[in-house]
């Protein structure tokens, strides 16, 4: 499952070397950020071909037990997807269910625009920020 395709009404999303998934990639980031792993590159990189084409969803299931392997308990993560396009809509309490099952934890989701500005504004990229709370 890729959360950010998910959002999109033609099911097209992001292209990268795995998924493409901003949405999910931006919680692994916090997670592993928040309890001194490194990051997305550092743990997977693009290198390994196990994660080339791998979903959203298996990163952050992978991620909350690296997370956890250190000896963290996830509280929540707060995601915001940052463009114009997907809208969430609809779509957003199934994507937030969806990532939570994944983490184990509540993840929340919310979006904005950036009015026409950057390249998330002319359409030409999405991004997404996300915090993780970890005890």
């Amino acid at each position: 499952m890729n959360v950010a395709c998910l959002l999109f009404d033609d099911d097209v999303g992001p292209q990268g070397h795995s998924d493409g998934d901003v949405v999910a990639h931006a919680a692994c980031d916090a997670l592993l950020s928040a309890a001194g792993l490194g990051d997305l590159g550092s743990n997977y990189g693009t290198t390994d071909p196990k994660w080339v084409d791998a979903p959203g969803a298996a990163f952050l299931v992978e991620t909350a037990a690296r997370v956890r392997a250190a000896g963290f308990d996830i509280a929540n993560i707060a995601i915001q997807l940052i463009g114009d396009r997907p809208k969430l809509g609809s779509r957003r309490a199934e994507a937030e269910l969806a990532m939570s099952e994944a983490v184990g934890a509540p993840v929340s989701l919310a979006a904005t625009t950036t009015d026409g500005l950057g390249l998330t504004g002319r359409g030409e990229g999405i991004a997404a920020i996300a915090t993780a709370l970890l005890v």
